[in-house]
């Protein structure tokens, strides 16, 4: 099969230091707001990875001059609504649903219409939590059921709102601060928790931002029309990757691994909890702050004694991305382990908890799933001995790597298609892993 990784043998102990590229999803809200800049912005270790490269293109459509090298990428912004386009432009999304949502609040003063649209995996994905908002600040959307491609047609005197967001969708909420720059007034937003990088952003930037927070949501207060000054930036280690590697240590028997510059940032953190929870050695270490994101080093050694988990679900948002790798951790538990309220998981870019089941059976795991919940039924003996072979998951880069990550640490012959699915977020990964002595082809 072309293009798939072919693995065989599982991976030998290893004690090493390593170094995980920019987050993501700091990288795409860095080159957004730089773009709304009044000057040029410049960041450092910017991820270049295919989500962040098609928002650096999109941005060029509008206008804006960029320059990426090596080293830094650097963005002239000229101000809010300064993109400058010509007639019906299509902006291409990919496989990136923070760059699909996010910059369709950037757009809401658009003169003209704008079409986005994706790859086939993004345009399965829903985009009516974001048009639906959007559409109250008065800009209007052409769809089909709330899906990509969509027409963007922008209103001159877009208005503040009230919103209540209740799915805890940091790309949601993300979108509508982001629109609410370009109103003349007090945008409101109640929104449920996720990831906070937005508001960081603001806060940094001298953003009039208010955030209240109380137990089960934030409610976020933006006025709108005010200058933003450039913004200079080192991105830091993303923890979503590093995640991949934190795993592979955990379940691979006297090995350690240090990773250094990682943002630790409360709202991305759960999987550091959940795994502690599950006896996972993790050390946190060198801790700073550095323009509002927490940042350190992590140490992790490969534990035997691993506990079974009832998750609670305040966890959730916070390790919305990580849960395929934690469920390869309570597939070696001893013990029933049971996550439950995890149905955004299949609005991803593959159905994720289906597929967190599909590979667990396969490796021959019991579990019990729901349309929101898994049971999986943990075996610390567990040696696959049998071929696997792993196709048709839409492409999506988390299921590929999780999937490496499963051959490496529990034997078996695997074949795992779609190797380039990791240019989204991760192109490195696989020279990564050969790095700590992985044997793949």
């Amino acid at each position: 099969m072309k293009n798939s990784l072919k693995i065989s043998k599982v991976i030998k102990p290893y004690k090493k230091i390593l170094k995980i590229e920019g987050d993501k999803s700091i990288s795409i809200r860095w080159a957004l707001l730089a773009s709304q800049a009044l000057g040029k912005s410049k960041s450092y270790n910017l991820l270049k990875s295919e989500d962040v490269i098609d928002t650096l293109n999109c941005l060029k459509k509008l206008g804006v001059k960029i320059k990426l090298n090596n080293n830094t990428c650097e963005i002239a912004g000229k101000g809010l609504n300064s993109f400058n386009y010509k007639k019906n432009i299509r902006l291409y999304a990919g496989n990136s649903g923070t760059l699909g949502r996010l910059i369709m609040g950037l757009l809401i003063h658009s003169k003209n219409k704008i079409i986005i649209n994706g790859d086939k995996s993004l345009s399965k994905r829903d985009f009516s939590r974001v048009t639906i908002p959007l559409k109250k600040f008065g800009a209007s959307f052409k769809t089909k059921s709330g899906k990509l491609p969509i027409t963007v047609t922008g209103t001159n005197q877009p208005r503040p709102i009230k919103y209540y967001e209740k799915k805890g969708s940091a790309q949601c909420k993300s979108s509508i601060m982001l629109a609410a720059l370009n109103t003349k007034g007090e945008t409101i937003i109640k929104a449920k928790k996720s990831r906070n990088h937005t508001e960081l952003f603001f806060k940094n930037l001298k953003i009039p931002i208010k955030v209240h927070k109380n137990k089960n949501y934030d409610l976020i207060k933006i006025k709108g029309l005010k200058k933003i000054r450039p913004l200079n930036y080192r991105i830091p280690s993303d923890i979503s990757s590093s995640a991949f590697f934190i795993v592979l240590t955990a379940l691979s028997n006297n090995s350690e691994l240090t990773i250094k510059n990682i943002s630790i940032n409360p709202s991305r953190t759960g999987i550091l909890e959940i795994l502690k929870m599950m006896g996972v050695k993790i050390k946190i270490f060198n801790k700073r702050v550095y323009k509002g994101e927490n940042i350190a080093n992590i140490n992790v050694k490969g534990s035997n004694n691993l506990k079974p988990i009832n998750c609670p679900t305040r966890l959730n948002s916070s390790a919305i991305d990580e849960f395929l790798l934690i469920f390869l951790v309570a597939a070696k538990a001893k013990g029933i382990s049971y996550f439950n309220k995890l149905s955004e998981l299949n609005q991803k870019e593959s159905p994720r908890l289906i597929w967190g089941s599909k590979i667990l059976e396969m490796m021959g795991i019991k579990t019990i799933l729901t349309k929101s919940s898994i049971k999986i039924y943990g075996n610390p003996d567990l040696k696959v001995k049998k071929k696997i072979l792993i196709k048709n998951f839409l492409k999506d880069h988390r299921v590929f790597m999780t999937s490496t990550i499963a051959a490496l640490t529990f034997g078996g012959n695997w074949q795992i298609s779609d190797k380039n699915s990791i240019k989204t977020s991760f192109p490195s990964f696989l020279q990564k892993i050969r790095g700590l002595g992985a044997k793949i082809h």
